[in-house]
């Protein structure tokens, strides 16, 4: 009998099929002539069959290497029922339970054996590995090996270093649903593949109806059980970014007479197992989880997913959203998102991320890492270009123009000649396209502005001509971009600066004061003069008029040419970081000096008294009694200044940062 047909006879013995599916037989053959592979393959395509018939022909123990306990318990108790001996080693038994698996892996009485990757750091582990004849080893969710994937785990890093210091190495398999190729290549390498046969049978579902929903953060929760209450016959999951947020959304669910249950990793274990086994045998309809649910989860009738906040990648997406529909049944993958999701995320990822398996500057790559993922996914929701091309073409498969229709039903003559895929939102929908230059670039000015040293929330209220208290330090009505865009819609400058920050030409810093920058895009522009943004009437200067490329090398500041021009500038090296430059203007107003322009009280640089800010909250110029000009102050003034009032306030400050040894002093425009 040769090994296609013995597969064959196995398939059809312990799974009751008569052929397999696209991409299963080539897996199966090469791991049966002890070949690695790499299979990529979507969600409900069958890659658990892969390593089982090879496993079931095989003489001696698979080693299944999975990630989740609730995965190896449903998987395990599946096969024992089909008539294949299999078991797992986890925290959840105790030692007596554990050495009685060992002891009957030893025997040859068990096919497959599932561990998770930190099993395979301990040492009792390592002597038994090194004793039990292995005849093969599956590394499911292998994209987790890679720190450039959506779900990176160090302790995928190890598998390697434990497959070559077994006594005889067997065939390995590495098996995952979303993989990239730059991924790809990373599982290959970490895991020590040999020339492994490589399948990608590719990404699209068409039987799933992908949906984006942009809708503030208030309404949600009424969408979502507005959705389930008209499907009340229906099987669906709804993700959500926070336990919080799980457990509310599960709270008024209940409330409104939809049963639903809760997971997330903050439950205890029994809890979490309860609630996946109401949901696994239709007990309840909906459970409404984090992203700890689900991965590898044997439930074939999902009808829908539901993201109820935005994920961290395209990776991320994908896979959740792909356990709808796995019976082939038409079934719907709805994202509601805004910009407070991007603000999240962002969050989640900066402060999220330690592990002692790292170096600092491995962790920053993998930081970045997921930003850049962060960035695909707010792409997907801004898209209008199909939905399912983009994910297709996101891992880098094309589709053919009557691609991701829904299964069982014909593409309408209008969609074919389109190319709409017809199972999509998008491609259902009509778009039109409005011209944001104006908006884009009043955002850059105004980041100039500012400084790069205040977050969307501030530079999106002086845009729009906000004096709100939180801006008094700022002075905003100084600024020649106050109230620019005061005649435009606050949530479409949201939308237009996340936009700038995702295509590059705005970056938004790390940590808990998410500071908007410029990014890397916004480098490298030639000088062109732009409109005058006041009422001073002259006209722009000629470039040639500019020091230094338009640059005061000396100071690092623009080189003053008139009041009211802005100039696109080359950037210099000492700035990568900025595209839209304002030439600085000389201060005439209250005769302040023109880089300490503070205060709305006159300043003459000679005078026995001293000035401060009109606002507590900024740092104050102080004027000393002498020909000097003005030393700047960083320290906060403490004094309570009258902004109605034109005289001097009285103030304490506290000594300046020049005169006091060890404090570094920086002398901003």
């Amino acid at each position: 009998m040769t090994a296609h047909q013995a597969a064959l006879e196995a398939l059809t013995r312990y799974f009751g099929y008569d052929s397999f599916r696209p991409g299963q037989q080539g897996i199966v053959e090469a791991l049966l002539a002890g070949r690695d592979v790499l299979g990529v393959m979507p969600t409900g395509a069958g890659k658990s069959v892969c390593y089982q018939i090879p496993a079931a022909l095989s003489p001696g123990m698979t080693l299944v290497i999975s990630p989740l306990i609730s995965l190896m318990r449903d998987q395990v108790d599946a096969l024992n029922d089909l008539g294949l001996p299999a078991a797992f080693i986890n925290t959840t038994q105790t030692p007596d339970e554990q050495a009685m698996v060992f002891a009957q892996a030893a025997a040859g009485q068990i096919k497959l054996l599932y561990v998770a990757p930190e099993r395979l750091e301990t040492g009792r582990f390592r002597d038994f590995a090194a004793r039990t004849p292995i005849s093969l080893i599956a590394v499911d969710e292998a994209h987790c090996v890679s720190q450039w994937g959506q779900d990176f785990r160090s302790s995928y890093l190890g598998i390697g270093d434990f497959i070559a210091g077994l006594p005889q190495r067997p065939p390995v398999g590495a098996f995952t649903a979303t993989a990239t190729e730059r991924v790809r290549r990373d599982i290959v390498g970490l895991l020590g593949l040999r020339n492994p046969a490589v399948t990608v049978t590719g990404f699209d579902r068409p039987n799933l109806y992908f949906d984006v929903v942009k809708l503030e953060t208030k309404y949600k929760a009424a969408w979502v059980a507005r959705y389930v209450a008209d499907h009340p016959d229906e099987s669906g999951i709804v993700y959500c970014a926070t336990r919080k947020t799980t457990e509310a959304l599960t709270d008024t669910l209940n409330q409104m007479g939809h049963p639903a249950v809760a997971y997330h990793g903050g439950m205890s274990p029994d809890a979490r197992e309860a609630a996946q086994r109401d949901f696994i045998t239709d007990k309840v309809p909906v459970v409404v989880a984090t992203n700890a649910f689900g991965m590898g989860i044997d439930k074939s009738n999902v009808r829908y997913v539901i993201h109820h906040n935005l994920p961290e990648s395209i990776e991320a997406y994908y896979q959740e959203a792909g356990r709808a529909g796995r019976d082939g049944e038409p079934s719907r993958c709805t994202l509601l998102w805004n910009e407070s999701d991007i603000v999240t995320r962002r969050r989640l990822l900066d402060n999220d991320y330690e592990n002692e398996r790292l170096t600092p500057e491995e962790q920053e790559i993998v930081r970045q890492s997921k930003r850049r993922l962060l960035d695909g996914m707010v792409g997907y929701c801004r898209t209008t270009d199909c939905l399912h091309r983009y994910m297709t073409r996101y891992f880098g498969q094309e589709l053919s123009p009557n691609a991701g229709s829904t299964a069982g039903e014909d593409i309408a003559a209008d969609s074919s000649q389109s190319g709409k895929c017809g199972a999509c939102s998008n491609c259902e929908s009509t778009f039109e396209t409005i011209d944001v230059t104006r908006v884009a670039q009043a955002i850059s000015r105004c980041v100039h502005d500012v400084g790069q040293r205040v977050g969307s929330g501030k530079i999106v209220k002086i845009l729009r001509g906000s004096r709100a208290q939180d801006l008094a330090w700022l002075n905003p009505e100084r600024m020649p971009t106050f109230g620019m865009l005061k005649d435009v819609n606050e949530a479409r400058v949201r939308d237009v600066l996340s936009q700038m920050a995702t295509d590059g030409y705005l970056s938004i810093a790390e940590g808990r004061m998410p500071i908007v920058m410029f990014g890397a895009r916004a480098a490298g522009l030639f000088v062109q003069i732009m409109e005058p943004l006041d009422d001073v009437g002259k006209p722009p200067l000629p470039t040639s008029t500019m020091r230094s490329n338009g640059w005061n090398a000396s100071r690092r500041r623009p080189v003053p040419v008139g009041a009211g021009e802005w100039l696109i500038l080359p950037i210099p090296p000492m700035f990568p970081a900025m595209r839209w430059a304002r030439i600085s203007r000389t201060m005439t107003r209250n005769r302040c000096s023109r880089s300490y322009a503070n205060c709305d009280a006159p300043s003459p640089r000679k005078s026995a008294s001293r000035r401060t800010s009109c606002s507590p909250t900024r740092p104050c110029a102080t004027w000393p009694a002498s020909s000097r000009l003005p030393t700047r102050n960083f320290w906060r003034s403490t004094a309570s200044v009258n902004t109605s009032s034109t005289s001097t306030a009285s103030a304490s400050c506290k000594p300046s940062p020049r005169s006091m040894p060890g404090v570094r002093h920086n002398n901003l425009l």
